[in-house]
């Protein structure tokens, strides 16, 4: 891939960020300081850095991907309200994906995929006070 100040911009964004944007979400952060980037770009960028695994795209259902600066082994959170996508970061959890690594020697394992669906602080604290409406 050739450099460019876009695809640079891109992939800084991306791996400065915990929120797994969409594309049309990083579109959205880049446009201040990049009036001329376009989605279509955002797009393309991200589909060619997933495919070299620079990147991770999360397919969490549904058509919208996310992406991921941070490419090492590790789980996510899927909000299930209201889709957010977020790292789970916890040292008993980041042994036990080694150890099922470990459980398939015969396996040159490359990713491992671990999602925890439930609800988002945000999502808990709404749920909460749509019960004392």
């Amino acid at each position: 891939m050739k450099r460019s100040v876009q695809r640079e911009a891109i992939l800084d964004t991306l791996r400065s960020l915990k929120t797994h944007p969409t594309a049309e979400e990083l579109y959205s952060l880049l446009r201040p300081s990049m009036p001329n980037i376009s989605l279509a770009t955002v797009y393309r960028n991200l589909e060619q850095f997933s495919r070299a695994g620079i990147i991770l795209k999360l397919d969490c259902g549904g058509e919208l991907k996310r992406f991921d600066g941070n490419t090492d082994i590790h789980p996510h959170l899927r909000c299930s309200t209201c889709g957010a996508v977020s790292d789970v970061e916890h040292s008993k959890i980041d042994k036990l994906q080694k150890e099922l690594i470990d459980m398939l020697p015969e396996l040159d394992c490359r990713t491992l995929s671990l999602e925890f669906c439930g609800l988002c602080k945000n999502c808990q604290h709404q749920n909460k006070e749509e019960v004392f409406i």
